[in-house]
């Protein structure tokens, strides 16, 4: 039997997706009793998401 037959292949690994720590706006950690989910985002609070979002729409203006 040739060297390739013999060993089967093994399944591609799945990248892993770090766990998101930290708020993007402001960089302060996430605690698990107050975080704010928008988007596929955590942020510590309303205030942080609210300013998330604002920022970009201002750079395109």
């Amino acid at each position: 039997m040739s060297a390739e037959t013999a060993k089967p292949q093994a399944p591609e690994a799945k990248p892993v997706e770090e766990k998101q720590t930290n708020c993007p706006a402001c960089n302060k950690p996430i605690k698990k009793l107050k975080r704010y989910y928008r988007n596929g985002k955590f942020y510590c609070n309303k205030r942080c998401w609210a300013k998330a979002t604002k920022k970009p729409k201002e750079e395109k203006a």
